[in-house]
């Protein structure tokens, strides 16, 4: 099981390689998890088999920006490698929005392909800089301009 991130990311790169056109340059990777805040967790734990039943409904991702692209794939729940790919957007056309960049547990909404619904992705501060890099692909649309000027730092 990856504990470090440059060995999660290293293990998304060797996964995605595989599968990738040549010449694609890996920029950022970022771990994800779906589900309510993981806030809730502290919560949800005091009352028996909720916390259960809410940790075995969350799904997690990697989501990769390369060059020309964003690659999300799945995330095994109990050694967390990475899985198939699930979703590949251009760079700057992803749908994402309500980005939310906190403290410890930032989050975004995107809509993946067939889903009726957005899907909100929480993403740790771990992943801090990853995301920020991450977040300059985005569309404009995709966030308030503060949010801009917070991930840049100004």
């Amino acid at each position: 099981m990856a504990i470090l991130r440059a060995t999660q990311k290293a293990q998304v790169i060797e996964k995605l390689s595989q599968a990738a056109p040549a010449g694609e340059t890996f920029i950022a990777c970022v771990h994800a998890e779906t589900g309510p805040s993981p806030w809730l967790n502290t919560l949800f734990e005091r009352i028996p088999f909720v916390g259960l039943i809410v940790a075995l409904t969350r799904r997690f991702y990697f989501l990769t920006l390369t060059n020309t692209s964003v690659v999300v794939n799945s995330a095994s729940r109990w050694t967390n490698r990475p899985g198939e790919i699930v979703a590949v957007f251009p760079r700057h056309a992803m749908p994402v929005g309500r980005i939310k960049r906190a403290t410890l547990w930032s989050s975004m909404y995107v809509q993946f392909p067939g889903e009726a619904k957005a899907t909100r992705l929480n993403i740790h501060r771990y992943w801090r800089d990853e995301l920020d890099q991450l977040i300059a692909s985005f569309p404009a649309t995709a966030f308030p301009a503060d949010a801009v000027q917070a991930a840049a730092g100004l």
